[in-house]
């Protein structure tokens, strides 16, 4: 039997929003995969690094919409409808970035194509997700 399981990606440029200069160029990967069902992540390219967030598909898609999320992830609509602004912060730091909104999107509707929203307990292993959490060496 085939694996059921698929990944979506998308390629995006993010636009890191910087004080006494324009918006800086983020080059970024969202990527929704099928085996945790309630998450996206992006990947951000800061010169030779990279750093991986991962956050709720459900916050990405009611940031379009209006502002949401606490603590380390904060997502909106920013003054211009073409856009949609990520608030990340870690002890090491903070990030505002920038994106269109039609290519989030169009990316959540990909995953929505996957995994249609309301559907993702049909899709999550709890069995397996218990065991990653007793798992003892």
């Amino acid at each position: 039997m085939a694996d059921p399981h698929s990944v979506t990606t998308a390629s995006i440029d993010f636009a890191l929003r910087t004080f006494g200069a324009g918006p800086r160029p983020v080059p970024a990967e969202l990527e929704y995969d099928t085996r945790d069902p309630y998450a996206v992540s992006v990947v951000l390219h800061a010169g030779a690094s990279a750093v991986r967030w991962l956050f709720g598909r459900d916050l990405l898609a009611d940031g379009l919409l209006g502002r949401c999320g606490d603590g380390d992830v904060r997502i909106g609509p920013a003054a211009d409808p073409a856009l949609v602004v990520v608030e990340l912060t870690s002890p090491e730091g903070a990030a505002v970035l920038e994106a269109p909104a039609t290519d989030i999107a169009a990316f959540l509707d990909q995953t929505y194509d996957s995994i249609p929203a309301g559907s993702e307990s049909d899709w999550f292993d709890f069995d397996e997700e218990l065991a990653k959490l007793s798992y003892q060496d």
